[in-house]
């Protein structure tokens, strides 16, 4: 697992739409690593456009590298593909946020599943060597630092259970994650709470029994997605009445 980036300007200080330009090295995947940290500043936010024309002169790199670039976020789905529009940031719909968390937590034990089949503690031990990277950074003050720990914690799990089918399928995964975390941190940003719940995550699974595991996730998971669109539904209740 490559080490997280250290802290980065505050969401809050940086413009929409701001990004930095990409390396010339791995320019495309600089590309990508660029708008995927965009989504998560929330400086492109979901259902937010977007063009060759203008990511080629803001990133500096040529308009065939971005193209590239898109193709494969659209793959992956963080961005979604209109006809006769372009492309847009994918939003998420609250049925949906919550197909991706039932989806996740089935996933997710299949990872356990195997950790646990494991007698010599190897893929344990590399759990354990996740949590320990993650401690250093979830309470980090930038949100994007934060998120990547994250991320990083949950492919580092799949990536301990040994089952390739789960990290081939890791990169659709990540990109729901980061919009989903996206409408997270814009509506209840609360490190403390996220440290308890990974808390409890890392306890269980350390405890090796699987029922108190899977309650863990759940907790983790779905009734994270079901207290975030509760909240969206609040917030979109307010604006009707308005």
């Amino acid at each position: 697992m490559p080490p997280l980036p250290p802290a980065a300007a505050s969401a809050a200080d940086a413009p929409r739409h701001q990004l930095s330009p990409a390396p010339v090295l791995s320019r495309r995947d600089s590309v990508v690593q660029e708008l995927r940290r965009a989504a998560v500043r929330g400086t492109l936010r979901p259902g937010d456009k977007l063009t060759e024309v203008n990511l080629s002169e803001t990133l500096a790199v040529s308009r065939p590298t971005i193209r590239e670039a898109l193709s494969q976020l659209a793959q992956e789905g963080l961005l979604v593909q209109e006809p006769y529009r372009g492309l847009r940031v994918a939003s998420l719909e609250s049925a949906q946020i919550l197909d991706i968390a039932k989806t996740r937590q089935a996933l997710d034990m299949l990872a356990v599943d195997a950790i646990l089949e494991d007698e010599s503690g190897g893929r344990m031990t590399a759990v354990q060597d996740c949590w320990a990277e993650f401690s250093r950074w979830e309470n980090d003050p930038d949100p994007l630092t934060r998120h990547e720990a994250h991320v990083a914690f949950h492919r580092g799990i799949w990536a301990a259970s040994e089952n390739s089918m789960l990290l081939r399928m890791w990169p659709v995964t990540e990109a729901h994650l980061t919009i989903a975390l996206a409408h997270d941190q814009a509506i209840r940003s609360d490190p403390a709470r996220a440290s308890v719940v990974h808390q409890h995550l890392i306890d269980a699974l350390m405890s090796r029994d699987r029922e108190q595991i899977e309650t863990a996730f759940k907790e983790h998971t779905i009734d994270s997605a079901c207290e975030l669109v509760a909240i969206i539904g609040r917030e979109n209740e307010r604006k009707d009445d308005r």
